[in-house]
């Protein structure tokens, strides 16, 4: 079987590394297939371009994976029209979070053979297993399909336990250099970026994340250290961005993981998400010793009502304290904030950008966004059942138009008083930002005129 996987483009100049498709690949490789990963990403090619690309090649099997998003979702319905009208249509299997949540929704509206739910890499194999010997899907665990006209959504496959023994993803077979492009946070222009995974899932359960798997998996010390090793070996890795829903476990595994990277002279730097209540300062000197310099930490809000109804497992003292320490440790952290959840009043928006003027270092420009019932979130059955939302369709068609704008509101206020409060918040944090850049780019054009450093390397940051 020719199989192509479809790097889809999100609309940014440089994108991530597609770390689920890269897994995917990798395993169907490891089957024996003969996979070709259709880069849209990199060319930022039209859907024209795959529909001629698939009317010129034959393809057995043509595969899509999406998150949760309005633009993703737009996105879909132009490549699954692309695949579609294609002469010689492929057998069309769509996977990822998104439509895993609502798979009778999104066979319908993309018209793909088959949706993958849940961990990919054991369903996909036995998959085209069947498809091969032709015979059926029924027994397929982790899969929804069409049959006689009617949705059909089989039992769920476990989640793979050992995670060590998953392939690597097939980093070989997408274009590095290009994803080696991105920059995040602190990466000087000259780093060679590559993303990885340290572990699958995370323990805590949020009720506006859209995540479906059950806990977390972790991958040992050894097994992360030997594939950075070949990352480093193979691409020139220089700095890793692991992007795990949660590296930061607890304090144990953190530290050691950050005592290895250490023994193992690694002399990285990377990046990674984090938990403010295990930000001590023990573990973020040790994290900075082995090359941390950037935690990305989901705060959300500012008040402990509306973090115990996230069940967000925090407090604001543990937020305050937390991000004090990692600004102390001389670690940046990326401060992510929503406003509109059960309970949020205008107060609290306004403590969130008092919070966000006070921390902020500049390392990246941080607004606030609504927040979004995605579908497969606890908060989007919840406005099911209050009646904010009547299903799959509204939210996509009629209410996630935009990520910055309020999609359901779950406040006393109404969408436009939202809305004009964002803006005149969002405001104030888009000119401190830049009130900081340009803080120190003055301070750079001191030093080479005034003190005369050489190293100044001009105003023109591209």
């Amino acid at each position: 079987m020719r199989i192509l996987l479809v790097a889809y483009d999100s609309g940014m100049f440089i994108h991530m590394f597609p770390m689920g498709l890269g897994y995917i690949a990798s395993a169907l490789q490891k089957a024996g297939y003969d996979v070709e990963i259709y880069s849209q990403d990199k060319y930022h090619y039209p859907e024209s371009h795959l529909k001629n690309y698939l009317d010129r090649n034959h393809f057995d099997i043509v595969g899509l994976s999406m998150v949760a998003g309005y633009y993703q979702y737009q996105k879909i319905q132009k490549i699954s029209n692309a695949i579609n009208s294609s002469k010689n249509r492929p057998y069309y299997i769509l996977g990822g979070h998104g439509p895993a949540a609502e798979p009778d929704f999104f066979l319908k509206k993309t018209q793909a053979d088959a949706i993958v739910i849940g961990e990919g890499e054991q369903t996909i194999i036995e998959l085209l297993e069947k498809l091969g010997a032709k015979t059926g899907h029924k027994d397929v665990k982790g899969i929804a399909y069409v049959q006689d006209g009617k949705v059909v959504v089989n039992e769920r496959r476990p989640l793979i336990s050992d995670i060590d023994n998953i392939p690597w993803p097939a980093y070989s077979s997408f274009p590095m250099d290009y994803y080696a492009l991105l920059r995040y946070a602190n990466c000087s222009p000259t780093e060679y970026l590559v993303g990885m995974l340290t572990g699958r899932g995370c323990k805590y359960k949020c009720n506006f994340c859209y995540r479906m798997d059950e806990g977390q998996r972790i991958r040992s010390n050894e097994a992360i250290i030997e594939e950075m090793r070949y990352l480093i070996k193979e691409f020139g890795a220089t700095y890793f961005n692991f992007i795990d829903e949660l590296l930061m476990v607890s304090e144990e595994r953190t530290m050691s993981l950050c005592e290895d990277f250490i023994k193992a002279s690694l002399n990285v730097r990377w990046a990674c998400a984090g938990r403010l209540n295990y930000a001590k300062p023990k573990v973020l000197d040790l994290m900075k010793r082995a090359g941390c310099d950037f935690i990305d930490f989901g705060i959300e809000s500012l008040d402990d009502k509306v973090l115990a109804t996230m069940q967000k497992g925090l407090t604001v003292s543990q937020i305050v304290k937390g991000v004090e320490n990692v600004l102390t440790s001389g670690i940046s952290p990326g401060l992510n904030l929503l406003f509109g959840h059960i309970g949020d009043k205008r107060e609290n928006f306004f403590k969130a950008v008092d919070f966000l003027l006070k921390y902020s270092d500049g390392s990246q420009n941080r607004t606030i966004r609504p927040v979004t019932p995605y579908p497969g979130s606890p908060l989007y059955y919840y406005a099911i059942e209050k009646g904010l939302l009547k299903d799959c369709e509204d939210f996509y068609e009629n209410k996630h138009v935009n990520s910055d704008l309020v999609s359901v509101n779950f406040t006393d206020m109404t969408d436009h008083e939202i809305h004009e409060m964002l803006f005149e918040g969002n405001n104030k944090l888009v000119e401190n930002y830049f009130r900081i850049q340009a803080k120190n780019t003055i301070a750079a054009a001191r030093k080479l005129y005034i003190e005369g450093d050489v190293s100044f390397r001009g105003f023109r940051k591209y």
